[in-house]
């Protein structure tokens, strides 16, 4: 099936001296739009604030006041207009909000404006509901230095000023052709046969080098249903982990069992010792001086390169398993609570912090939250499909050949013995088993991966105790209290994949 898609193809730039300049003023620009608009946006939240405040202590019901008052919150149309009536012109000797507009490209305004309007909005979506996920903050102001150095620039799609000049080189409005670190022959080649067009390039600062995200509407070939091998090879269950990356239910490569425990490169633990002599040079420095921003640099280059090696291995695992399966079925896991701080309160102070800190740092090395993000777009681009097992089921307790648990199996017990049918084998990979078994298709026309009631406002993604309390945000193994000898489960009364009744999450 011919469809159109958006897509990103990112390149890696080589700019002169001069050019780094003007990338680093448009990002400036870019992060004061972004600081203006909000600005005019908090101005008039602050002002209804004041304003039901006054009605509030006048005797006015609050919930009456918050509907009486209304101040109109300014948009990108009414805040460019009141710019452009104030901002002045360096080049006539006119002073305004910002007289130096004219040095950058005015798509990195613009683009900040609609990215102001967006964060408000996603705000206002968490409070009442509408939007899923987790809950939205209010809306921050970007400081330089710690915000990412970062601007989009659009253009006229019939008259591109945004095009590849070769296929080493990337025009640029306002800041001409940058030579790419990488080849842009492919994304090339699609524009010359017209399967590919630019629509925006966003330009970023990663470590020591720039980047350039150029998005295109691309005429692809999607196939609707998996490919012959993928159909032979049926459906995989992956069981993410931090002592292999992956344990997967069928091996990778057919005549290859190992293929079946995906290693776990650790690239954070692989840089630690260049790491930790970086950021003592760093706490060694003086705040304020150029040897710190060097030193500053040199930390801020090793956790990008960290970054870019996880990045590439897991595009690497998420494209084999997205093409050499029909299925892909994955764990719904809260990667959020599983790596909460142990450190607790001053009244109630934590235990074993330490271990905990570094398990979440494993954890969040792995990134099995991103893992499950590239397997989810991928296999709508390879005909694949996804499939989630429940957050609550116990798959490493769970015999997969008979279905027997074992409630006292412990974190140390890498081996699953099942007392009943005299399973043995490796826990991920019996894990894996039972949520290849178990796991549930995902429904594409739902707007998230998730079961809509999983928002700020709806349904709690963790079971509520008897008490009225909550569990601690991490993978359970087994739900209510710990029963006193292993339990038999009914394989039968468990949605599985060919499971016609079962209802997607």
């Amino acid at each position: 099936m011919q469809t159109e898609i958006l897509k990103a193809f990112r390149f890696a730039l080589d700019p002169t001296s001069v050019q780094v300049a003007a990338l680093s003023r448009h990002a400036g620009a870019a992060r004061w739009a972004f600081n203006h608009a909000l600005a005019a946006k908090v101005g008039a939240h602050e002002r209804w604030r004041a304003e039901v405040a006054k009605l509030v202590g006048d005797g006015v019901p609050e919930e009456q006041a918050r509907r009486q008052v209304r101040v109109p919150v300014p948009m990108k149309p009414a805040i460019q207009k009141a710019l452009n009536a104030v901002k002045g012109d360096s080049r006539k000797g006119l002073d305004g909000a910002c007289p130096w507009w004219h040095e950058v490209n005015t798509y990195a305004f613009q683009s900040a404006f609609i990215d102001a309007d967006q964060a408000w909005k996603n705000w206002l979506d968490s409070l009442s509901g509408k939007r899923v996920g987790r809950r939205v903050g209010y809306p921050r102001f970007k400081k330089k230095g710690r915000a990412r150095d970062s601007f989009r620039l659009h253009h006229d799609v019939k008259k591109p000023s945004i095009r590849l000049a070769g296929y080493r080189r990337l025009r640029l409005p306002r800041i001409g052709e940058v030579r790419l670190h990488d080849s842009g022959k492919r994304l090339a080649r699609l524009i010359d046969r017209g399967d590919a067009v630019v629509q925006s390039v966003t330009v970023s600062r990663g470590g020591h080098r720039w980047y350039a995200s150029v998005l295109c509407k691309v005429t692809v070939q999607v196939p609707d249903r998996p490919s012959r091998r993928q159909r032979e090879r049926g459906a995989v269950g992956v069981d993410l982990g931090v002592k292999v990356l992956a344990a997967l239910s069928k091996p990778l490569v057919v005549d290859d069992p190992s293929s079946a425990l995906v290693r776990n490169p650790q690239h954070l633990r692989q840089a630690e010792r260049r790491l930790l002599k970086a950021q003592r040079a760093l706490a060694r420095t003086q705040k304020g001086s150029a040897r710190r921003e060097k030193a500053k640099r040199r930390v801020g280059r090793a956790h990008h390169e960290v970054a870019v090696r996880r990045h590439a291995a897991l595009h690497q695992i998420t494209k084999r398993l997205t093409t050499g399966f029909a299925v892909v079925a994955l764990e719904d896991l809260n990667v959020a609570g599983m790596t909460r701080s142990a450190r607790g309160t001053v009244a109630a102070p934590g235990k074993n912090v330490r271990q905990k800190a570094g398990l979440n740092r494993v954890i969040l090395d792995s990134a099995p939250a991103e893992l499950r993000r590239q397997v989810n777009y991928k296999a709508t681009w390879y005909g694949s499909e996804l499939a989630v097992a429940d957050r609550w089921f116990p798959s490493s307790k769970t015999c997969s050949g008979c279905g027997w648990q074992n409630p006292h199996l412990k974190l140390s017990d890498r081996v699953f013995r099942c007392t009943d049918c005299g399973l043995v084998m490796d826990r991920d990979m019996n894990a894996a088993r039972n949520i290849e078994r178990h796991a549930v298709l995902i429904d594409r026309n739902v707007a998230c991966d998730r079961r809509e009631t999983l928002n700020a406002r709806g349904a709690s993604i963790r079971p509520t105790t008897s008490r009225g309390g909550r569990h601690d945000a991490s993978k359970r193994e087994g739900s209510g209290a710990r029963p006193e000898s292993p339990q038999q489960s009914d394989l039968l009364t468990l949605p599985t994949l060919n499971n016609e009744t079962a209802t997607p999450p």
